[in-house]
């Protein structure tokens, strides 16, 4: 954790919007000995329960899923430009295929709860508070489940708490 130094939520200055839905990040939750991680592109952050809070929508089908049933940490990290390539890998490829740290040549780090990777710019720690199966009957617009869903893989929602962020 060297490089990186501990802020409040206030203190991000990245538009959040921008960091999820355009620079895109990474869940990363521990596999065991290691870490296993997948690129995000949609969720969010906000208040909820008075609380700062990540709002997180993984797959089931995805083997980040699983590990993250199985734990009750994970980290939200993001990236500069030059590691778009690593995210696409890692938004495209499976960790019951590959090792991604490996291929990816990245550097984990192990804090207390949860790991990230020391060439991430910005890292959110979350706890886990609350989850739930999207369906197709909560969906209210007509135009999302058609482009979004090919079949019976509705993302199942994360809230989670940012216990601690951290910054390069």
């Amino acid at each position: 954790m060297s490089n990186f130094k501990e802020i409040s939520v206030s203190e991000i200055e990245k538009n959040i919007f921008d960091l999820i839905g355009k620079d895109w990040g990474l869940v990363t939750v521990q596999n065991g000995d290691g870490c296993n991680m997948m690129t995000v592109s949609w969720g969010g952050a906000g208040i909820m329960w008075n609380r700062p809070v990540a709002f997180t929508f993984i797959r089931p089908q995805r083997f980040t899923y699983g590990l993250l049933e199985n734990n009750d940490c994970f980290t939200l990290s993001f990236y500069g430009e030059e590691y778009k390539k690593a995210l696409n890998f890692c938004g495209t490829k499976s960790g019951r295929d590959y090792d991604k740290v490996k291929e990816c040549g990245f550097t984990p780090v192990y804090d207390e709860v949860a790991p990230y990777f020391a060439e991430a710019e910005l890292v959110l720690v979350c706890k886990k508070m609350y989850a739930q199966e999207l369906n197709e009957e909560s969906i209210i617009s007509e135009k999302i489940v058609s482009p979004n869903y090919s079949g019976d893989d509705f993302h199942k929602m994360y809230i989670s708490e940012i216990i601690k962020v951290l910054k390069k």
